[in-house]
Parts: structure tokens; sequence; C-alpha cells
């Protein structure tokens, strides 16, 4: 019995002795930004103009245009039943290193 009482006392004591070390985790958030709605995307080689979303790596500044073809603010095929896949074009980069002096 006495036996027991210890180790439930050594239990109970661990966390005042030794306190185990505290992490702050912060979780990672996703490197891009999608501005809201639906713009007319742009080639700058004036290779194509269509609907589309507007997202910015903001690890690197690229913006890409995501097409949907229409004013929707995802893609759709009509004509399939399968999910619609956008592929993304380079629009522009912005130069965040040259906000640091």
């Amino acid at each position: 019995m006495l036996t027991i009482a210890l180790t439930l006392l050594a239990i109970a004591l661990r966390p005042y002795i030794a306190p185990a070390p505290v992490q702050a985790q912060w979780a990672t958030p996703d490197p891009f930004y999608i501005e809201p709605g639906t713009q007319m995307l742009r080639a700058p080689d004036g290779s194509k103009q269509v609907y589309g979303r507007v997202v910015v790596d903001l690890r690197n500044g690229n913006v890409w245009g995501f097409p949907t073809f229409l004013a929707d603010t995802y893609p759709i095929n009509a004509s399939s039943n399968t999910p619609a896949t956008s592929h993304p074009f380079l629009l522009a980069k912005f130069a965040f290193g040259d906000t640091h002096p």
C-alpha cells in the first residue's frame, strides 16, 4: 500500500519537479493569397484573355492567373461529369525583396 502511495505521489509531483518544456506551436499558413472574385486575366504576351482567379505566391511574389473561363469562382466543364482542372499562367511578379532596405 505504501508503494502505491509513493508511486502516485511521484507521478503527481513530477510536473512540479521537472516540468516539460513549453513549445510554441505555429502552423505555417498557406503561402498563397487568393484574390476574392474573378477578373479578366490577360497574359503579359497577349496570348490569352480569360476570366479567372488571381493568386499571389507570398514566398516569391509571383502572381498567377487560374482560368475559370466564366465569371464563376471555380472552373466548370459542362461537357463532362468530372471535376475541371485550372492550370495557371504567370501574370506578373511582386518584388517583395525590394521592401527590405
